[in-house]
């Protein structure tokens, strides 16, 4: 059997062995590892990357700047984000390159579309990277994917990054674009009233802040959220049901390396803290840490997707509570043995593409 052929067999698998059930009263959905029924462990190709990524970090540890040196520190942690991966569109998917005025300068935007006829809904994606990296070049095969498979229009927008753009910057860009594609739909090929926001990590906060400012402004422009591992607690708060501690893992096997990669992403919070809000905002603002809003009553339908050994799974949980005890239609899958930034692999992890195909159901279901 060629490498295709089994790649293809671990995506069916996914979805075959996918464990549906309820908890918290939201739908909640289990994906084991494809190709093994053991628990508590690594992915096979999780377990490669991540002793490739281990032996690079030890050899890098004296070539990383001290935090001190603010700029030379960010250049070295943008250099490390990102994974070379695959296009796997079947079809042909247009891309074009528009970039439009919004209030703190102009905003570059990657435009793909699959060949259909439209008017198409529209997913507004931003990529992930901490608020300070990422680029739209690591999330283009994963947007592609998702319009050719959800039959969308995938906008992917180049933010204003911190720290050289503190918050809100990067956060308007955001909502700015949303706000452009609102009301430029019709240069697009895409819906007004079909508008969804997604993103990954960072880009998942910005994308479930942009739905809670929509929501406060009244505008009522999106109807739907596909948050894959988002930040929400950016302020690493203990609230009435939540508190994080790696006691919540169920970790079996492979504990060298899922407990050094869950608690390092957690240990970079505060230096994220410091480089993107730069005192402009208490980290407890719920434009930062969307789970500390009062409410979250009025938010469009939600997936929130998680990875098993991310630091991030704890608190993506406490917010699915919330917005289900809000009233707000959420599902929340997790894929077992996998980590943080799994979308980044497309190609290569066959959760990444599962995933693309969750959010595309989603999107055919309420908009088609």
């Amino acid at each position: 059997m060629d490498t295709k052929e089994q790649y293809k067999q671990l995506i069916s698998s996914l979805e075959d062995k996918a464990v549906i059930g309820k908890r918290d009263d939201y739908p909640f959905v289990v994906k084991p590892i494809p190709d093994s029924d053991e628990q508590g462990q690594l992915d096979p190709r999780v377990y490669q990357v991540q002793q490739q990524q281990a032996q690079a970090m030890a050899s890098m540890e004296r070539t990383i700047p001290d935090p001190s040196d603010m700029m030379k520190f960010v250049q070295t942690i943008r250099a490390m984000f990102g994974w070379v991966n695959d296009d796997i569109t079947q079809t042909k998917v247009d891309t074009a390159y528009k970039t439009i005025e919004g209030s703190n300068g102009p905003i570059s935007l990657r435009i793909y579309t699959p060949v259909q006829e439209g008017p198409l809904p529209v997913v507004v994606f931003f990529h992930g990277g901490g608020f300070i990296g990422g680029t739209v070049d690591v999330v283009e095969n994963p947007c592609k994917a998702l319009a050719e498979i959800a039959g969308a229009v995938v906008v992917s927008v180049d933010y204003r990054l911190a720290p050289e753009h503190a918050f809100p910057a990067g956060l308007t860009d955001c909502f700015e674009t949303v706000q452009w594609v609102y009301e430029h739909a019709d240069e697009i090929n895409a819906d007004p009233q079909k508008i969804a926001v997604s993103g990954d990590s960072a880009g998942g906060n910005l994308a479930t802040v942009c739905a809670l400012m929509d929501r406060d402004k009244g505008t009522s422009m999106i109807k739907y959220q596909a948050l894959i591992y988002p930040t929400v607690n950016m302020a690493d708060v203990k609230i009435d049901d939540f508190e994080w501690s790696l006691d919540q893992y169920d970790i079996r096997n492979h504990q060298e390396l899922i407990v050094p990669s869950v608690q390092g992403l957690g240990q970079m919070s505060e230096l994220i803290l410091k480089m993107y809000l730069q005192n402009n905002a208490e980290p407890t603002d719920p434009y930062f840490s969307p789970l500390l809003a009062e409410d979250l009553k009025g938010m469009p339908e939600t997936l929130i997707v998680v990875a098993e050994f991310d630091y991030l799974r704890l608190e993506c949980e406490a917010y699915a509570r919330k917005l289900t005890r809000s009233g707000v239609a959420t599902k929340l899958i997790q894929y077992n043995g996998v980590d943080h930034a799994f979308l980044d692999k497309t190609g290569l992890y066959p959760q990444a593409e599962d995933c693309l195909h969750e959010i595309a159901k989603d999107i055919k279901r309420i908009f088609l």
